[in-house]
C-alpha cells in the first residue's frame, strides 16, 4: 500500500508530521529514523521518549555535521532527554546527510522531502511517500542498518561530559529553533 502525502504551509496542520507522530505513538516494536535536519520540538521528542520507555527499540541516525550548524545544535539540545529515556542515537560524520526516512514496526515506512525541523513542518511545501508492507520495510531496515554501521554511537556518559561551550551552543540553537 502506497500513499503520497503533500503539505502546504497555508494548511493549518502538517499531515506528514501528524501521520509520523501517530505511527510512533502506536509503535510496539521499533522506530528507526534517519533525518538530515532534526529539531522537531517537544511534542515529537516526547513521543520518541514515551515509545522508548514502553520498551520500543527507538534508534535515530542523525547528522554529525551539517550545512546549517544551528539546526544541528538545536537537535543536539534534545539528546540528553532522548538518551535518558533509552533512545539510541547515532551521528553520521563521514558525509552531510540528506536522508529523511522513518520505519515503524518494520511495516510503516515514510520517505520524502520533509525533515523534522520547523521550516519543513510549518514553512515549506513537502512531499512524502508512505509505504505499508513487510518487503519494503525489510529493504528500508537494511539501509538503516548500513547507516547505523557507518555512524558513531552517542554514549550517554560521554555526552554528559561534553564541554560547557557545546552546551551553550546547543541552548542557543534551541532558542532559535523555530526560525531555522
Amino acid at each position: 500500500i502506497v500513499k503520497v502525502i503533500a503539505t502546504d504551509p497555508a494548511e493549518p496542520d502538517n499531515r506528514i508530521y501528524a501521520t509520523l507522530l501517530a505511527a510512533i505513538e502506536a509503535s510496539r516494536e521499533s522506530v528507526a529514523l534517519t533525518m538530515a535536519y532534526f529539531a522537531p520540538g517537544d511534542e515529537f521528542v516526547e513521543a520518541l521518549c514515551a515509545a522508548a520507555r514502553r520498551g520500543v527499540d527507538v534508534r535515530l541516525v542523525l547528522p554529525g555535521r551539517s550545512d546549517v550548524s544551528l539546526v544541528l545544535q538545536a537537535g543536539r539540545s534534545y539528546y540528553t532527554r532522548l538518551l535518558d529515556a533509552g533512545v539510541r542515537l547515532y551521528e553520521m560524520e563521514h558525509a552531510i546527510m540528506h536522508a529523511k526516512t522513518a520505519l515503524v514496526d518494520g511495516v510503516f515506512a515514510t520517505i520524502g522531502s520533509s525533515n523534522l525541523d520547523w521550516r519543513s513542518l510549518v514553512d515549506n511545501h513537502e512531499l512524502n511517500v508512505i509505504v505499508l508492507g513487510d518487503e519494503f520495510g525489510r529493504e528500508l531496515r537494511a539501509m538503516f542498518e548500513r547507516d547505523v554501521a557507518a555512524s558513531r554511537p552517542i554514549d550517554a556518559a560521554a555526552w554528559a561530559r561534553r564541554p560547557l561551550s557545546q552546551r551553550l551552543y546547543e541552548t542557543f540553537g534551541r532558542l532559535f529553533e523555530r526560525w531555522l
